[in-house]
């Protein structure tokens, strides 16, 4: 909103398993052509099933994702670098689980309480309290993530509330990284 391009890694996940992709390619070798779909496009929901109740599952799915999102992180970055963005938001939720928090510095982690996230799963991706509570099982936790935040965003209040904060927190790194802030209004 505020025209901060942003990268997300879960729509580059997406991108990298499309149907033809090498990604969905090894996807399919590594967990049977039962995960896909008529179209011959990848079942997420039904792979989520898999991976989120097994983690030396959900690791061969990230050694095969992971690469391929970065891949595409890397091109869309020089895209947007070679089209003069000063700041690029790169949205993922593993960053930190992936050792690369500081490849993206400085850090901006949102925080909010289990049940919170929980129930916004549940809304967002139409899944069962158990399938939520296992994907955020899955993670690290966020108050190790908060830990190696340069900035912390509580989504906890109001819409407004957090849009102050993201306001506040964009300022503060426009003045940091000696970037007109009036770009971003």
């Amino acid at each position: 909103e505020r025209g901060v391009p942003v990268i997300d890694a879960d729509k580059l996940a997406r991108e990298a398993v499309l149907p033809g992709t090498d990604a969905l390619a090894q996807i399919v070798a590594a967990f049977g052509k039962d995960i896909l779909l008529g179209d011959g496009s990848l079942d997420r929901k039904k792979l989520g099933q898999i991976v989120f109740a097994d983690a030396e599952k959900r690791k061969a799915l990230n050694a095969i994702v992971h690469p391929a999102v970065s891949m595409l992180t890397f091109a869309r970055s020089k895209e947007l670098r070679d089209e003069g963005e000063a700041l690029v938001a790169y949205e993922a939720a593993l960053i930190v689980e992936n050792g690369v928090a500081d490849a993206f510095r400085p850090l901006v982690v949102v925080s909010a309480p289990d049940d919170v996230q929980i129930q916004r799963m549940i809304r967002r991706d139409g899944i069962t309290e158990a399938e939520a509570k296992a994907r955020l099982l899955a993670q690290m936790p966020l108050a190790e993530k908060v830990a190696q935040a340069d900035y912390v965003i509580e989504n906890t209040g109001s819409i407004a509330d957090v849009e102050r904060r993201t306001d506040e927190v964009l300022a503060t790194l426009c003045e940091r990284l000696d970037v007109d802030a009036d770009r971003y209004e």
